[in-house]
């Protein structure tokens, strides 16, 4: 008799500096959340950025459901699963443990006293910064970090 191991949450906290913006956010279920994983078996960690989206799903072994990426550890050939909670974004569903998040592009905004929509924001840099039309400010987003928190 085998059980399976417990889900763990794991949620993926953002921070950074404002400036003349609000509402920043993923945008769409095609967003790219850039992680790196580790096996929930042996803690092999993978040396590539992998991304996963809301709009994937791969099935389980033994038709146990799905999840959104399903892959097999190339150190311990165990089936690692990660499933994204879409009712909030952030907790993750897991036995594939995120250990590492790059921001990319897909981010969206706007402008705090506007309105004004800044869409397909790119923070790979950790910084981002444009200019309001509307209210002849500069707007920016910088000091972007992260953090995992178990839930």
């Amino acid at each position: 008799l085998s059980l399976p191991l417990a889900l763990q949450r794991i949620g993926l906290q953002l921070r950074a500096t404002l400036e003349n913006i609000t509402r920043l956010r993923a945008e769409g279920e095609d967003f790219r959340w850039y992680l790196k994983l580790k096996c929930g078996n042996c803690g092999e960690v993978s040396e590539k950025w992998q991304y996963l989206r809301l709009v994937d799903t791969a099935p389980l072994k033994g038709g146990r459901g799905s999840a959104t990426m399903v892959q097999k550890c190339k150190l311990c050939s165990r089936e690692n699963s990660i499933d994204i909670l879409s009712q909030t974004i952030k907790p993750y569903n897991v036995s594939l443990e995120p250990v590492d998040f790059q921001p990319q592009a897909g981010f969206a905004a706007e402008g705090a006293e506007s309105g004004t929509p800044f869409n397909d924001i790119n923070l790979l840099e950790k910084d981002w910064n444009d200019y309001d039309e509307k209210t002849k400010e500069s707007v920016g987003i910088y000091e972007v970090t992260h953090k995992f928190v178990k839930c």
